[in-house]
């Protein structure tokens, strides 16, 4: 792994990544996070009788436009060609907790590990802001890139 920062030139001048140089491969990126609550709001949120309606595809939704607008969010992103974005949740009833996994990929320069935790990320707030009329509380935690394949680095995945 380079320890060097690619978004920041000699002078330490922060410069979005000059990637036209770079063959366009296919590139997949996939993330994941976790969203825990109280056991009542997870159960509201299971039996869809939470205020605001279908928590899990209304944040399904909303992870999916997050990811094709990442580069609007942070500044030195590139915008993508987005092919593909698939967003799963997992139950998981012991721990009163929901996991957002979320795949995107594209036919590109660069990847899209960028793409993939926003999705997440912005999946999770979803929950929270359906959710919160009936638990303040909840802790989303544990977002990470779990694996990228393509491009000139190659495949990575979370050990």
């Amino acid at each position: 792994m380079t320890s060097a920062l690619t978004h920041f030139d000699a002078q330490g001048q922060a410069h979005m990544v000059d990637v036209s140089a770079k063959a366009e491969t296919h590139r997949i990126a996939r993330a994941a996070g976790r969203i825990s609550m109280l056991p009542a709001t997870l159960a509201l949120l299971t039996r869809g009788t939470a205020k605001k309606g279908d928590v899990l595809g209304i944040a399904r939704i909303a992870a999916i436009q997050a990811a094709k607008r990442t580069a609007e969010l942070i500044p030195l992103c590139h915008p993508l060609p987005i092919t593909r974005v698939a967003v799963e949740f997992e139950i998981d009833e012991s721990g009163a907790s929901v996991q957002c996994t979320a795949q995107v990929e594209t036919l590109g320069r660069t990847g899209v590990e960028m793409e993939a935790l926003t999705a997440v990320q912005i999946g999770l707030l979803t929950i929270y802001d359906m959710c919160k009329a009936a638990d303040r509380g909840m802790v989303m935690g544990e977002i990470r890139v779990l694996e990228k394949q393509g491009g000139k680095s190659g495949d990575w995945s979370s050990p």
